[in-house]
């Protein structure tokens, strides 16, 4: 399956809404972003079952800077999609919605937002629906992905 991540608040945080992953001084330095703790183990473990991992995501970060924060994790992901690119092809095909992962082939969507949860039923997409204080959400998306697939 092609399952997409979205960044803020679901793998990357805004505030201290959850446990990250250790980043070294230098890291931090050259613009890497905290990470949630476990994207990488999960994302691992996702992508050794035969899924396909993107991110789509509603920030204006370059695709250049996503992967490079991804990378340092040890994340690559096939493909990332930016608002840039989520604005553009959701007017094309006169989508009123903040996000629509079936118009990048997308079969499920993880994201930390409940509006992304009410336009999945109101547009008939799957997503999983994270909670930034849910300490087992690799264990929820791993379960979750098994019911759906």
């Amino acid at each position: 399956m092609n399952i997409s991540f979205d960044l803020d608040s679901t793998l990357i945080p805004n505030g201290k809404e959850f446990e990250i992953e250790k980043r070294s001084g230098i890291a931090k330095l050259f613009g890497i972003e905290e990470i949630r703790k476990g994207s990488s183990e999960l994302i691992s473990d996702l992508q050794k079952d035969g899924h396909k991992i993107h991110i789509y995501t509603t920030s204006f970060r370059t695709k250049r800077k996503i992967r490079w924060t991804l990378k340092y994790y040890g994340i690559k992901v096939d493909r990332i999609v930016n608002q840039t690119e989520n604005e553009r092809t959701l007017k094309s095909l006169n989508i009123n919605s903040s996000k629509f992962p079936l118009a990048f082939d997308f079969d499920i969507h993880i994201d930390d937002s409940k509006g992304v949860g009410i336009e999945a039923e109101r547009l008939n997409f799957k997503a999983i629906i994270v909670e930034q204080s849910d300490k087992s959400w690799v264990e929820k998306i791993k379960k979750e992905i098994k019911n759906i697939g």
